[in-house]
């Protein structure tokens, strides 16, 4: 216990200390964007990336990710703000946190196994676009000034690490902002700010109870925005941390993670704050500016409420170019460059699925349906494939009349039709011996088709033997099968 404590927390103080500051910085402008988007004040989206980043250093299962509020969750909520308003929002806020304690529970976090590789480059490519795309309103219709301003930060974003020592020592998207917020101030220049962005909350968050009626009508009205926040945030918390595991080279606890943002969630909707997530973005920023530890994520949340409340007037004055360069380094780095190499190497199969994802997410903006499809075609492609590794061979007996087959492979429902087919029930037989020594039956769909091919012979006279069948097939053709139940096949013979 006191040793996992000193690795989560103390174990590299100085890297993570700097990362949250960074991260912290980065996470002020989009706290108020996905306020905007919710139709929320931008306190709102400010409190809740407080919140969820504090709570979730404590609770979540992956050290070194960042959750907070998020444009995913925050398209999700237009409506309900819309139609019912704040209050219910945050209703709709603390029963998402339930829902997903309760998946936590369930081990729902183990769901992640089914998820494959290639949806997960699909997820890591389409977010990538979506950050940059993100930033493309901060350059458009702008002075010469933001778009030197901006390059200026991406080279020092990309050239400070090169210096000796000091490269190394500070995170150069932390010296990109500063450099950049003090030549902008030194010079008075005209350009958009943190400020410009929305007003900048002067309190601390205090509890807040919604002012909701306790009936029915309300949980049937926050019902299915909950539900909806609750999948969305635990499938692009449980994704991203899969990405942080890959970046870091460490394992996380999907389960606990899933717990740690259903408390955080809670914690944000009695705080006044919107429902939150985990943060491929900043999570990207934080592993790239050396945070590894609960700490880095602590600083985060910690400095941000710190900074909005009481440096509100400096924080105001930081040059959006500056976070423009920061979050294109974020995409640029998060980005599989080598997915696009692989289209050549790869099956044509998995780059189906890679690119249906990406163009999923990125034409709807909608990760869990993204994701969903991306699953949904990976599992087919697999069943087609483990299909076509099926094969029936049959020779005759040692007797006249008596013909055997052998079966080899695995019988599920993408191979049964395959399976019926391979039998001649036209030949004249006495007997059929079926050797299943060398196969498999996975489901109902299987079964079924061994009971229709016993029947069928049966039906022509013959005798059925099937031998060599493993316990696990025996065990599920025993319990679903009908060929040795003479009432079922009577049934299923039209009574004939």
């Amino acid at each position: 216990m006191i040793d996992s404590i000193k690795r989560d927390w103390f174990s590299n103080i100085k890297g993570d200390s700097l990362a949250g500051t960074v991260v912290a910085l980065a996470l002020i402008p989009e706290a108020i964007a996905f306020s905007i988007i919710a139709g929320v004040d931008p306190k709102v989206g400010l409190y809740a990336s407080f919140c969820i980043a504090v709570v979730i250093s404590f609770f979540g299962g992956r050290p070194g990710m960042i959750s907070a509020a998020t444009g995913a969750m925050a398209l999700l909520m237009v409506t309900l703000v819309k139609d019912h308003g704040l209050q219910y929002l945050l209703a709709a806020t603390l029963l998402t946190g339930v829902f997903q304690i309760i998946a936590g529970y369930l081990k729902l976090g183990s769901l992640m196994r089914f998820v494959s590789r290639s949806v997960v480059t699909g997820f890591v490519n389409a977010l990538a676009i979506l950050i940059f795309m993100a930033q493309l309103p901060e350059l458009t219709n702008v002075t010469w000034h933001v778009y030197a301003m901006t390059a200026v930060g991406l080279g020092i974003i990309y050239l400070f690490p090169l210096l000796p020592i000091i490269g190394k020592a500070i995170p150069s998207p932390l010296v990109c902002i500063v450099l950049l917020t003090a030549f902008a101030m030194t010079y008075g220049l005209d350009i958009r700010t943190v400020g410009d962005m929305g007003e900048l909350p002067d309190t601390l968050p205090i509890f807040l109870w919604p002012d909701v009626p306790l009936n029915f009508e309300t949980l049937w009205i926050i019902l299915p925005y909950s539900l909806g926040l609750a999948v969305v945030g635990l499938l692009e918390s449980m994704m991203t941390a899969t990405i942080v595991d890959e970046f870091t080279d460490t394992n996380s606890d999907k389960n606990r993670e899933c717990k740690g943002q259903g408390v955080a969630n809670i914690t944000s909707g009695l705080l006044g704050g919107m429902a939150g997530c985990a943060m491929i973005g900043q999570s990207v920023i934080n592993v790239k500016s050396g945070g590894r530890g609960r700490l880095s994520t602590f600083i985060a949340g910690f400095l941000l409420l710190i900074m909005v409340v009481f440096l509100d007037d400096l924080i105001g004055q930081i040059p959006m170019a500056a976070l423009v360069a920061v979050m294109i380094m974020v995409s640029i780095g998060t980005f599989s460059w080598e997915s696009v190499i692989n289209l050549k190497k790869h099956p044509l199969s998995t780059n189906i699925v890679m690119l249906a994802t990406v163009s999923i997410v990125v034409y709807t903006h909608n990760l869990a349906l993204g994701v969903f499809v991306g699953v949904l075609l990976a599992a087919m492609f697999f069943a087609n494939k483990i299909g076509h590794f099926m094969a029936v061979t049959n020779e005759p007996g040692n007797t006249t009349g008596h013909r055997k087959y052998k079966v080899i492979g695995q019988v599920f429902f993408a191979s049964s039709d395959q399976f019926t087919a391979s039998f001649d029930f036209k030949e004249a037989v006495e007997k059929v011996t079926i050797d299943l020594s060398d196969a498999h039956f996975w489901d109902i769909t299987s079964v079924s088709a061994l009971d229709k091919v016993v029947i069928k012979f049966r039906r022509e006279g013959a005798d059925v033997e099937l031998i060599g069948m493993n316990q696990a097939s025996a065990t599920v053709v025993d319990k679903f099968g009908v060929h040795n139940n003479p009432e079922e096949v009577e049934k299923l013979m039209g009574g004939h």
